[in-house]
């Protein structure tokens, strides 16, 4: 089995955590602020962290080295992560993850400059393919723009550096190292930004359930996401994600019953095509 494949297989278990986290963010979105959800979610990743890591004795893998690199990544995830559960209240999930699949557009025209990672022909027709996939999901011309659908849009850039500065880390630090400072740096950023109009709202017995699930789908989908971009190029991993759009859009019509529209399979399935192009091509 190649070290793609195996980043493809590890990109699975990202989108099934992603999917499950969305479904509980917007469960929790009518109790508590983006920043509170936030926070819960991180002081929950840090006992889980602390727990798995201290089972499997990689704790002493921790250290501060490349601190400001960690920091700089972690800024990128809790802005686009609070954009992105808010995008999650007020417009369709077909529709938010459609304009987060922006995130390859960006993690392949970044990349050169912030990874030094060659930019390869089929990497722009899969990136182009991605993207026009995209354009026939949103239909721009025949929607509005909404602060939701900016929302959604400008997480993906927060998302794209994310992935980058997670391909930068993997070249030094291990994955427990990666995900403790992430755990830790967040959940200061959340107790920070929730607790700056001086009111943090505790959630309620019905919640905390769905922060449990938040906080482990959200760090689970960063361990998968995080082995991925270990084995592979963020410009070959990111686009597999694209596959989640399907997968919400059928789950979304389930449970909160919003139109399965023509435009997002027919989108879906171009998104697949490319997908299927840049990894067929990078395993050559």
């Amino acid at each position: 089995m190649t070290d793609t494949l195996r980043a493809a297989l590890w990109m699975i278990g990202a989108i099934v955590s992603f999917t499950s986290m969305a479904i509980a963010g917007r469960a929790v979105s009518f109790e508590l602020d983006t920043f509170e959800i936030m926070l819960f979610r991180s002081l929950t990743g840090i006992v889980i962290v602390l727990g798995v890591a201290r089972l499997a004795g990689t704790l002493g893998q921790v250290n501060r080295q490349q601190l400001g690199l960690h920091g700089v990544r972690n800024l990128a995830h809790f802005t686009g992560q609070n954009l992105w559960f808010y995008a999650l209240t007020v417009i369709p999930l077909a529709q938010v993850f459609a304009l987060e699949f922006t995130t390859p557009i960006w993690v392949i025209l970044l990349s050169p400059l912030l990874l030094r990672e060659r930019i390869t022909a089929i990497g722009a027709l899969a990136a182009a393919l991605g993207f026009a996939g995209v354009m026939i999901v949103t239909q721009p011309g025949q929607t509005a723009i909404s602060p939701g659908t900016i929302a959604a849009a400008t997480a993906a850039i927060g998302f794209a550096l994310t992935a980058i500065f997670t391909r930068r880390l993997t070249r030094t630090q291990t994955i427990t190292c990666i995900l403790f400072w992430l755990t830790i740096m967040q959940a200061v950023l959340g107790l920070v930004a929730a607790g700056f109009d001086g009111d943090i709202a505790l959630p309620s017995a019905a919640s905390v359930p769905w922060l449990i699930l938040i906080g482990c789908a959200g760090l689970l989908a960063h361990f998968c996401l995080t082995t991925a971009l270990s084995l592979a190029p963020a410009s070959i991993v990111m686009p597999i994600d694209f596959i989640r759009l399907p997968v919400i859009a059928i789950v979304a019509a389930q449970v909160y019953d919003e139109p399965l529209q023509w435009a997002v399979f027919a989108g879906a399935a171009l998104i697949f095509g490319a997908n299927y192009l840049n990894i067929r091509f990078a395993n050559r």
